[in-house]
């Protein structure tokens, strides 16, 4: 089965993760949980997921999603995390970051001259990056689709989902 990676760390956005994680099941992929470590990371809220694999040890994937919440903050911290974004970018897959989840992106050096959005509270983190930040809820440049927050799920797994197709 073709595998979607969803990456976390602990503090992530809970729905950010499982809004996209069922999303990609009803798509016929198989969703793939990974972090820097393979371990049980804790949401904000307190409920909890299990990485499968560490992110140095995925295997292929089609694609990969970064949720939110301050967990991007700790995934931007691992070099085996950066490596894979910058390999699924690299390989032109579809990428997807939302709300806080554009930190990875810019610690993985993949925003400058690119269209962004996120979070309002890291549009500067995206600007001086080299991004070119939109005010808009999803938008999407070449194989990257980034969100502003959970406001924007539907239309942001409609534009990532849409990658695939076309």
């Amino acid at each position: 089965m073709r595998r979607i990676g969803i990456l976390l760390a602990d503090l992530f956005d809970e729905r950010e993760f499982l809004y996209p994680y069922y999303r990609v099941q009803e798509a016929g992929y198989a969703p793939m949980v990974l972090g820097p470590e393979a371990r049980e990371y804790r949401a904000k809220s307190g409920f909890a997921w299990k990485a499968e694999a560490a992110a140095g040890e995925a295997p292929p994937l089609e694609g990969l999603l970064i949720p939110g919440g301050f967990a991007p903050d700790y995934l931007r911290r691992s070099p085996e995390v950066l490596a894979l974004v910058r390999k699924v970018a690299e390989e032109g897959k579809p990428l997807g970051a939302i709300c806080h989840g554009p930190w990875v992106l810019v610690s993985a050096g993949l925003v400058r001259g690119r269209k962004v959005t996120g979070f309002f509270s890291i549009r500067d983190d995206l600007e001086n990056a080299g991004g070119l930040y939109r005010e808009e809820g999803v938008v999407v440049d070449g194989n990257l689709v980034t969100a502003q927050g959970p406001k924007d799920l539907p239309a942001f797994m409609r534009a990532f989902l849409g990658l695939f197709r076309g």
